[in-house]
C-alpha cells in the first residue's frame, strides 16, 4: 500500500506527522476551549434572560407595561426583547447535526429558567432568537449569535489550515529540490547501463551523502573506462603482433615449392586468421563505439537481400518506430549474428521488431533443427560448441552468441533462446531503447 517513490515516501514523512498534530490540536481546542467558551457565554445570555424574566415577574406596572423591562434589556444587556401575547410557543424546528449552542442554550434555559422554552439557532445566522412562556405572555429575547457563541472559532481553523498549506507546500518544494540529484544520478547511471554518454552537464550536487554517491559513481565509470582502454589496447598490440607473424608465415609460404602442402597450411593459415579476429572482436567489444540511430526499416531490406543471394525465404515484420537509438554497428553485429545463424541451418526465417516506448523487442524465429533446452544457456558461453547437427559457428571460434549477448547486455538489455513456432529455434533480443 505505500508508494514505490522514495519522493511520496518523503511526502508522507513530513505529511503525515503534521496532519496528526493539526488533527490533535484541532481536537484539544474544539473539546476543551470553543465548548467550554460557549457554555460560559450562553450561560451568561440565559443568567441576563432569567434576570429579565424575574423583573418582569417582580416589578411589572399595574398596567401590565413592561416598557421599562424592554429598556433595561436593551440598554444594558445588549438583548431586544419584547412582550407576546399568551399564545403557545411555536413547534421544536429539527436540530442542527452539529451545535454546540443550540445544546449549551437547552441545558441553560432547562437549569436555570425552568419554565417553557422554544430557541431558534438555525435561521438569521447572526441572530438567535429565544421564546419563554410566561405568567401573561410570551418573552421573546433576540441576541447576537456572538454573545452566546465563540463565534471566532473560524479564524483559528483558517489560520490552521493555512499555515499547514504553506508549510506542506515548503516542503513539497524543498523536497523537490533535494530529489533532482538523486534523479540525475539515476539517469547517469541508467545511460552508462546502456552504454550512452554521461548526460551532458551532471556533476554531483544535493546533499553530502547523494554527493558521495555520485562521486564514487563517476569514479568507478572511468575506472571501467579505463580498464576497457587498456585491454583494447593490449589486445589492439597483440593482434598487431600476431598478424604480423601471419604475414611472414604468408610471404615464407609464397616462396615455398610444392603446391599441395602450400594449399593445406595456407588453410590452416587462413583458419588461424579468422579465429584470431573472432577472439579479438569477442575479447574487444563494441565499447567505443557511440550511440547513434539505426533504422531498422534499412537494415531489413538489406538482409532481404542477403536473404535472396542465400537463396532463403525471409519474412519480416516492423512495429512501432523504425529508428532506434543504440550503437549501430554493435547492433547489427548482434542481430547479423542471429539472423546469420538462421541463415545458415534454415530455409524458412521470420523476423519481427516491436519498437514501443522505451523497449525494443527483435524476435527471429526459424524451421532449422534448434537446440536442445539444457544446452540453450550453455550455447552464450566462449568457445562453446555443439556436437549436435546445429553448431552455431562453424568458424571453429564458437563465439557467434557469446558476442551478441554481449553486445546486447552492453545495451542494457540481454539475449535470450527458446522454441519456435516454425519448429526451429527462436531467438528473442530485449533492450532498452
Amino acid at each position: 500500500m505505500m508508494p514505490k517513490r522514495i519522493y511520496a515516501r518523503s511526502l508522507i514523512i513530513v505529511i503525515a506527522p503534521m496532519i496528526l498534530l493539526q488533527s490533535v490540536v484541532a481536537f484539544v481546542f474544539m473539546e476543551r476551549h470553543w465548548q467550554t467558551v460557549t457554555m460560559r457565554l450562553s450561560e451568561a445570555v440565559v443568567r441576563d434572560i432569567a434576570a429579565i424574566i424575574d423583573m418582569a415577574d417582580t416589578f411589572v406596572a399595574p398596567s401590565g407595561d413592561y416598557s421599562q423591562i424592554v429598556r433595561i434589556a436593551q440598554d444594558r444587556l445588549g438583548l431586544r426583547a419584547d412582550i407576546l401575547p399568551p399564545d403557545p410557543l411555536p413547534a421544536p424546528g429539527p436540530k442542527p447535526f452539529f451545535s454546540i449552542l443550540d445544546e449549551a442554550l437547552s441545558s441553560e434555559i432547562t437549569k436555570q429558567i425552568n419554565r417553557p422554552f422554544w430557541i431558534d439557532t438555525v435561521g438569521n445566522s447572526n441572530i438567535v432568537e429565544i421564546r419563554v412562556q410566561l405568567r401573561d405572555g410570551v418573552l421573546r429575547v433576540f441576541a447576537r449569535r456572538n454573545q452566546a457563541y465563540a463565534s471566532n472559532t473560524h479564524i483559528f481553523l483558517l489560520w490552521m489550515v493555512g499555515t499547514s498549506l504553506v508549510l506542506i507546500t515548503i516542503a513539497v518544494l524543498f523536497l523537490r529540490n533535494q530529489m533532482r540529484p538523486i534523479l540525475a544520478l539515476a539517469e547517469a547511471a541508467e545511460s552508462f547501463g546502456k552504454g550512452r554518454p554521461m548526460p551532458e552537464g551532471y556533476k554531483p550536487r544535493g546533499a553530502e551523502e547523494v554527493r558521495r554517491a555520485g562521486m564514487a559513481f563517476i569514479q568507478m565509470r572511468e575506472r571501467i573506462e579505463r580498464q576497457i582502454e587498456q585491454r583494447t589496447a593490449m589486445l589492439t598490440g597483440v593482434s598487431h603482433d600476431l598478424r604480423t607473424i601471419l604475414t611472414r608465415f604468408r610471404l615464407q609460404l609464397a616462396l615455398m615449392p610444392g603446391k599441395s602442402e602450400k594449399e593445406a597450411i595456407e588453410q590452416d593459415i587462413n583458419d588461424m586468421q579468422s579465429m584470431l579476429e573472432g577472439y579479438m572482436a569477442f575479447a574487444r567489444g563494441e565499447g567505443g563505439e557511440s550511440t547513434g540511430v539505426l533504422d531498422l526499416q534499412g537494415y531489413f531490406d538489406k538482409l532481404s537481400e542477403e536473404a535472396r543471394l542465400r537463396k532463403r525465404r525471409l519474412v519480416t515484420r516492423l512495429a512501432g518506430n523504425p529508428e532506434v537509438v543504440v550503437r549501430p554497428n554493435a547492433f547489427e553485429r548482434l542481430l547479423g549474428n542471429l539472423i546469420g545463424n538462421a541463415f545458415r541451418y534454415a530455409g524458412v526465417v521470420e523476423v519481427q521488431a516491436v519498437h514501443t516506448k522505451g523497449s525494443l523487442i527483435v524476435t527471429v524465429d526459424d524451421d532449422g533443427p534448434g537446440i536442445p533446452e539444457d544446452q540453450r544457456e550453455e550455447v552464450f558461453k566462449p568457445f562453446f560448441r555443439l556436437d549436435e547437427a546445429r553448431n552455431l559457428d562453424e568458424s571453429g571460434t564458437g563465439l557467434g552468441l557469446s558476442i551478441a549477448r554481449d553486445i546486447a547486455r552492453s545495451h542494457g538489455g540481454d539475449v535470450t533462446l527458446d522454441k519456435s513456432p516454425l519448429g526451429g529455434l527462436r531467438a528473442v533480443v530485449r533492450v532498452p531503447a
